[in-house]
């Protein structure tokens, strides 16, 4: 089994003493990266629920690759990732929202080394009834308290401060002060040299206008700078003058009172002067000084990183990073930084020319704009062969994620636009979709009309370059009129695709073959349109080739429509479906096709092409993915659990998977985050080729790949197919098109059979049952007419 898609970013990573690693929090285990090629080293597992704090221990001869870390499962762990290994584990009995050590931070006198001192954590716990361990007391909102990392008994029952949710906690370089932003306000505390579970630290707040979304400490001197939701930077200097250092209220023989001497302080707040700069148009995220304290490191929405020269407030620049920052994070190594983006990237820079030298990719989030363009976002598209999966990034890109490998491979820039920190969205990358050898990638962008005018399609086919990057090909503007298009399919054998389009018609594109003249071969890898097919005007909504490419089944509305790619000749007319379809797919070199209705009457329907008629259907499962084997004869759906339903499962979803020959499921898992969520089959990787894997991709694109047909897949099985209840429907013959025939009387057929009068009325009957099992027209027709004339017995005058 393999699992990956962690988010990287949902907490700040920190480097090991030598620089050469960087720990990054991944949902409930903390990934180790090598700085100097920037791929995986190891893992830390053991916490059951998302690390939010890691924390290194400082650089020493006993303490050179040791590490705390926090987690909303209600521990703390004590590591050696150098092995890795769990030295320790404590409970503290609720989840664990922010973790800081400052007296990891403090250095010790010489007089105080020799002794023993323990060593506190602060902890602001989430108020998460849900997580929470059962029978142990609920805060009742957030709250930061104190914890004894060496000697532990409990975590202290002293709490520092409470707040309407947890907050994030920021400790000074130098261990002395902590602080923690409390909407428009900042709470500071000093720590103490000698801490102990009963000890209470002096506290000072400042206060602000707007609300505060971030905060840092200066290294060396007592100056604190918070960034606020305008993009406003203020920087208090000399904070806590007069409560940390003379509780009389005067420094250097005078008062600290007097408001005209501490300009830019806000309600005579403890700090001797407030400065304001103004860059970022939108929310301040990233906010950190450089080691040295002369500069100032900000960032936000814009993708900008912003040096200020603390002295003069003149500003440099790291522009087109192309994603949101969140954190930045020096290394004990000088020449070496990091800096974590929303997109889920981690780039390590070059310090001080800020040149970014490698990054670590994580797989790229969903998009944000979804419930904007609803009904344009596509799937992710996967490669069979290779392991590979095609996802939208928020610029306009498609990303190639290893799934074996476990991190992003390269991007695809899709339309040409730099990353903008507005929240419009004027383009929509609709659709993705790769052949079945992954050699070819055809995209759909669609350009969002603007108050009703304008608006553009753009169908793209792509190719594998000389360097596996796919390079695009051939554009083609408006390829359905003014019509979206809804489906994308390969044929797969030939370079041969078809589109199909909400206007009422498809196209079959092919691609022009290779020239060979003069004993030169050019390449001209253009696609043009083949042929163009419609169904009394209906919405063309999907479309699929057979495993051999000899058919290509549309689907208009509620029926599917059956042709011969090849000379685009209607061949056959399958259905109808209560609701029009939506998706389509041949279940591998088996004759049966998959067909899904959603809306109010969702439907799963199994077709068998040899007969032209529904095998089996399930109604009321609404499905939100379906894969099927390359070359075995199974499927897998993945839908979404109804409410009645949700209580016995622990998710929201469940993967069945079927023969599909058979109704009843093979086997079932139930799944968490299956909205958005994506199945496919995979090659086994390169160690057991052989093997036919499953990958399941949740709505936030994490993923698991196993072997749906071993033992670990049985494990994984939760359920067995027992528990759930779906209304399950299975037609044959012309019932599928025609509803239900009367039933056949054995003793009257009989009866027919023996005597054949008029009265009987055997046309009744005779054309009862399958279409297939029918006599031929010329049986049939005399004896239609023959039992329509009166028999007479002969008599003799």
């Amino acid at each position: 089994m393999i699992s990956g898609g962690k988010n990287y970013v949902s907490s700040a990573p920190a480097f090991s003493n030598d620089g050469k690693r960087l720990l990054v929090c991944s949902g409930s285990t903390v990934s180790v990266f090598s700085t100097a090629t920037g791929s995986l080293v190891s893992s830390l597992e053991g916490h059951s629920a998302p690390v939010t704090a890691l924390v290194v221990c400082p650089a020493s001869s006993s303490l050179l690759t040791y590490c705390w870390t926090a987690s909303v499962d209600c521990t703390i762990r004590h590591w050696d990732f150098s092995v890795p290994e769990c030295l320790k584990t404590l409970d503290l009995r609720f989840p664990v929202f922010s973790m800081v050590v400052p007296s990891l931070l403090s250095p010790r006198e010489e007089t105080d080394a020799k002794k023993r001192h323990d060593v506190f954590a602060y902890v602001s716990l989430q108020n998460d009834n849900a997580n929470a361990k059962e029978n142990c007391p609920k805060p009742s909102c957030g709250q930061i308290r104190k914890c004894n990392l060496t000697n532990f008994h409990a975590v202290s029952s002293l709490i520092l401060k409470e707040t309407e949710r947890p907050e994030s906690l920021t400790v000074s370089p130098s261990g002395k002060f902590l602080g923690i932003k409390d909407k428009r306000k900042l709470h500071i505390w000093k720590i103490l040299k000698v801490d102990s579970n009963s000890a209470v630290s002096k506290k000072i707040t400042l206060h602000h206008s707007k609300t505060i979304t971030v905060l840092t400490f200066h290294p060396m001197e007592r100056i604190v700078a918070a960034g606020d939701v305008t993009g406003r930077i203020l920087i208090w200097r000399g904070f806590g003058a007069k409560k940390f250092l003379h509780s009389a209220g005067l420094v250097n023989g005078r008062s600290t009172n007097d408001e005209e001497d501490k300009p830019g302080v806000r309600e005579n707040d403890d700090a001797e002067s407030c400065s304001t700069w103004h860059w970022h148009s939108s929310g301040v995220r990233l906010l950190s000084f450089s080691s040295d304290g002369a500069y100032l490191y900000s960032g936000g929405k814009e993708g900008v990183l912003v040096l200020w020269q603390l002295d003069t407030g003149k500003k440099k620049f790291l522009p087109r990073i192309g994603s949101p920052l969140l954190y930045f994070v020096d290394s004990p190594d000088p020449s070496l930084s990091s800096i974590s983006c929303a997109d889920n990237q981690i780039h390590i820079l070059k310090m001080p020319s800020l040149e970014i030298v490698r990054s670590i990719s994580g797989i790229k989030p969903p998009l944000s704009h979804q419930d904007i363009c609803e009904g344009f976002c596509s799937r992710a598209a996967f490669d069979y062969t290779s392991g590979l999966v095609a996802v939208q990034t928020q610029n306009y890109g498609i990303q190639f994620y290893s799934l074996f490998a476990n991190r992003g491979l390269y991007e695809v820039q899709v339309c040409e636009r730099n990353h903008q920190p507005v929240d419009e969205v004027t383009v929509v990358v609709s659709l993705v979709e790769l052949s079945v050898d992954g050699s070819i990638m055809g995209t759909v962008e669609v350009k969002l009309p603007e108050d009703g005018f304008g608006g553009l399609v753009c169908l793209k086919f792509w190719d594998l370059d000389d360097n596996k990057r796919f390079s695009v090909s051939t554009h083609i503007y408006e390829p359905h009129r003014d019509a979206h298009i809804s489906a994308v399919a390969f044929h797969p054998t030939r370079r041969m695709a078809v589109s199909s389009s909400y206007g009422g018609d498809f196209k079959i594109w092919v691609c022009k073959e290779e020239i060979q003249q003069k004993g030169q071969m050019l390449q001209n890898s253009g696609w043009m349109c083949h042929a163009v097919g419609s169904y009394k005007n209906k919405a063309m909504r999907a479309a699929a080739f057979s495993a051999d490419g000899s058919v290509l089944a549309v689907a208009a509305d509620t029926v599917i429509t059956l042709w011969d790619p090849n000379n685009n000749v209607l061949v056959a007319v399958i259905g109808e479906t209560p609701m029009p379809i939506t998706s389509l797919a041949f279940v591998g070199k088996s004759d049966y096709l998959l067909s899904v209705c959603h809306n109010s009457k969702p439907q799963l329907s199994v077709w068998s092409m040899s007969k032209l008629t529904a095998s089996w259907s399930y109604k009321h499962l609404q499905i939100e993915a379906v894969s099927c084997a390359i070359d075995l004869s199974y499927f897998a759906v993945l839908a979404l659990l109804p409410d009645c339903i949700k209580g016995k499962l622990q998710g929201d979803g469940i993967i069945l998977l079927f023969n599909v020959t058979d109704p009843i499921a093979v086997a079932s898992w139930s799944v968490t985050k299956a909205i958005g969520g994506g199945l496919a089959f995979l090659k086994g990787d390169p160690s057991e080729p052989s093997q036919t894997l499953l990958t399941y991709i949740n709505g936030d694109r994490e993923y698991i790949i196993f072997h749906p047909f071993g033992k670990e897949a049985f494990e994984l099985s939760t359920r067995r197919q027992d528990d759930l209840v779906f209304e399950e429907t299975g037609q044959f013959g012309y019932t599928s098109i025609y509803g239900e025939l009367p039933k056949l009387d054995l003793k009257r057929n009989l009866a027919s059979s023996i005597s054949s009068t008029a009265s009987e009325r055997p046309w009744e009957t005779i054309f009862s049952g399958s279409s297939h099992m029918l006599p031929p027209l010329t049986k049939l027709c005399s004896e239609f007419l023959e039992s329509l004339l009166e028999k007479r017995t002969p008599t003799v005058e």
